[in-house]
């Protein structure tokens, strides 16, 4: 049996294998085969891999140094479907983002200061770059800490990540809100392609359980027709099934104190919490006048705490003259276990 170096790590409300890029096959189609052994898929139960039967828990981080002058690391989502053997890398993950420099730090990718240290990553899925601050007293990666988040027990050290402005549009369509089957709705990518949806436009209240939604058949089959529609809106790649953008989020008033309430899909299954740059794109649609989001929205200085099913995320967004100039989140990250993956062996023919 051969195994292979591998961290699980928590990022965020997420949670998957993390890699160095040296560590695995160099083609594609070898790589996303061994994916799919390590995580246990296809299997709704992913019995026999890392994968936790769910998307927020089948995620694979692929991080190597990078050539970009001024960038640190470079980092490859992979998505692994729970139940198809399917890979993708059409979406970058913003929680998984959160262990990428903790991870480049403990391989040696980066040398850490005495306090804190500055981890530049580029995105590969996006070629987004973000700026991550690690807490590293006495130069190693602390885990320990007093910053709650909602969607995970306990406290942990905070993971600072500021998303720089992406290099493609705002508005994908041009347009602040889009007529799509028949709905209002605002088109954005503040790192992450989104559809913004007023949740009573789809006979909703907005604040259900996600079981609850992705039981109920009727709206899951217009969240399709909306998302096929988006999806040449948007000119983003055309094959549903082969692509988890642009996300369906469903946004009502805040109940808790925050500034907006929502429900991502992600896009089939509903959201536990929502991605740090879906919530990103959110966010930049709440301050964006006319928006389906910003006449429900309550923000406050450019602060917003976005509400989803499991407690909320907050941001600060920095509106420039041609968009987004700043986007800032605080998630956390930890070391679940550091060492030796062992795959299903590849099938023999």
């Amino acid at each position: 049996m051969t195994g292979i170096p591998c961290a699980l790590m928590r990022g965020g409300t997420s949670k998957g294998a993390v890699f160095l890029a040296s560590d695995l096959p160099t083609t594609a189609d070898e790589r996303d085969a061994l994916v799919l052994r390590v995580m246990g898929s296809p299997d709704p139960r992913q019995i026999d891999g890392l994968g936790g039967a769910h998307p927020l828990t089948s995620k694979v981080a692929v991080v190597s140094a990078s050539s970009d002058e001024g960038v640190d690391v470079d980092y490859l989502f992979l998505q692994a479907v729970v139940d198809q053997p399917i890979v993708s890398t059409s979406q970058t993950c913003g929680n998984m983002l959160a262990a990428v420099a903790p991870f480049a730090i403990e391989r040696g990718l980066v040398e850490a200061a005495d306090g804190f240290t500055d981890v530049r990553v580029r995105m590969l899925n996006t070629g987004g770059l973000a700026t991550l601050r690690v807490c590293t007293p006495g130069g190693k990666v602390t885990y320990d800490g007093d910053v709650e988040l909602s969607g995970v027990p306990g406290t942990a050290a905070p993971v600072r990540i500021d998303v720089e402005p992406s290099s493609s549009p705002l508005l994908p369509t041009g347009n602040v809100t889009d007529t799509l089957a028949g709905l209002e709705v605002t088109c954005i990518d503040n790192g992450m392609p989104s559809v913004i949806i007023r949740a009573s436009d789809l006979g909703v209240r907005g604040d259900e359980e996600p079981a609850e939604l992705e039981a109920d058949k009727a709206l899951t089959a217009r969240i399709h027709e909306l998302r096929a529609e988006a999806v040449e809106a948007m000119g983003l790649d055309t094959d549903l099934e082969a692509t988890t953008v642009p996300k369906m989020v469903l946004v009502s008033a805040p109940r808790h104190g925050g500034a907006i309430s929502t429900r991502s899909f992600i896009p089939v299954r509903v959201h536990q919490a929502i991605g740090v740059l879906g919530a990103a794109s959110v966010a930049a649609a709440t301050i964006l006048p006319g928006s389906v989001a910003a006449d429900l929205a309550r923000v406050r200085d450019g602060r917003v705490r976005i509400e989803h099913p499991t407690g909320f995320l907050d941001l600060a967004v920095e509106a420039g003259e041609d968009g987004i100039a700043r986007t800032t989140v605080t998630r956390t990250a930890r070391m679940i276990f550091d060492g030796t993956v062992y795959p299903v062996p590849a099938t023999r023919s």
